[in-house]
């Protein structure tokens, strides 16, 4: 069978379907909140968890309508707002079973452009946001009986130089070392894991990779020969948040398609 890789982009659709299909990752009936699962790669992580038979609970910090989850408004920066959060969420479902810190992001802003107060936003939102998300979602984990799975979703930017996205490299490298931590601190109760996430083809490609033309050779710049789908990022998280992987914490998982290629390559006249 042929993989996404060499799969033109007209049927990947088609790939996707049929490896809904073909797994079964044993979801049915966990109650799982995806922070931030609305649109982008958050949809792609609800839709995949709701296909395998998970309860969704997705929250975003305005209300969107028409959505076939359980949708929550809540701003993963206010601590207070969160606790609201997780105790409704137990307080419906009478469980949290998984959370995705999914919630996230950064626009372009060079570090000598930024301000103190644009930084620390950006900080918030992407760091603190997931460390109180999951502090109560492991008050409720730690009282049940079959514990939990928290899945943190990283970056790249976090591994690399970001030029501007300073901020935003900076707490998703913060986010590794932080699901370090806690699935010392937690466990056994609570596994920890997180997906470092490469390119990712979204509604908002544009804004991070041009027009059409610039979207494709970015693309072909990743050694499987595509951006990654929403999808592909949601069937990470499941596989971590699964059974499947009940060995599984303190990971990071890195989904890039193989990474990028050390930029010299294209400079040396070496071994060509």
């Amino acid at each position: 069978m042929q993989t996404p890789g060499s799969l033109p982009k007209q049927a990947l659709a088609w790939y996707a379907s049929t490896v809904t299909d073909a797994i079964n990752l044993a979801l049915t009936g966990r109650i799982v909140l995806v922070t931030g699962g609305v649109r982008g790669v958050g949809a792609g992580i609800s839709a995949v968890f709701a296909a395998q038979g998970a309860t969704v609970v997705t929250c975003a910090r305005r209300p969107v309508e028409g959505l076939p989850y359980d949708f929550q408004v809540c701003d993963v920066r206010d601590d207070d707002s969160v606790k609201a959060l997780i105790d409704g969420i137990v307080e419906r479902h009478g469980r949290l079973d998984v959370v995705v810190n999914n919630a996230g992001g950064s626009p372009y802003v060079t570090a000598a452009e930024a301000s103190a107060k644009f930084s620390r936003k950006i900080i918030e939102l992407n760091l603190l946001g997931p460390l109180s998300v999951s502090q109560h979602a492991n008050v409720v984990m730690q009282g049940q009986d079959t514990g939990g799975s928290i899945v943190n979703i990283s970056s790249v930017s976090g591994r690399r130089p970001t030029p501007g996205t300073a901020a935003y490299g900076a707490a998703k490298a913060g986010v590794d070392n932080l699901t370090a931590t806690l699935a010392v601190e937690w466990a056994p109760r609570v596994r920890v894991n997180s997906v470092v996430v490469g390119m990712v083809e979204t509604e908002q490609s544009e804004l991070f990779y041009g027009d059409a033309e610039s979207v494709a050779a970015v693309a072909a710049t990743v050694p499987l020969g595509r951006l990654a789908t929403p999808a592909d990022i949601g069937w990470a998280a499941a596989f971590l948040a699964s059974d499947a992987a009940s060995y599984i914490s303190g990971a990071t998982l890195e989904v890039h398609g193989g990474g990028e290629p050390p930029t010299y390559l294209e400079a040396t006249t070496a071994n060509k």
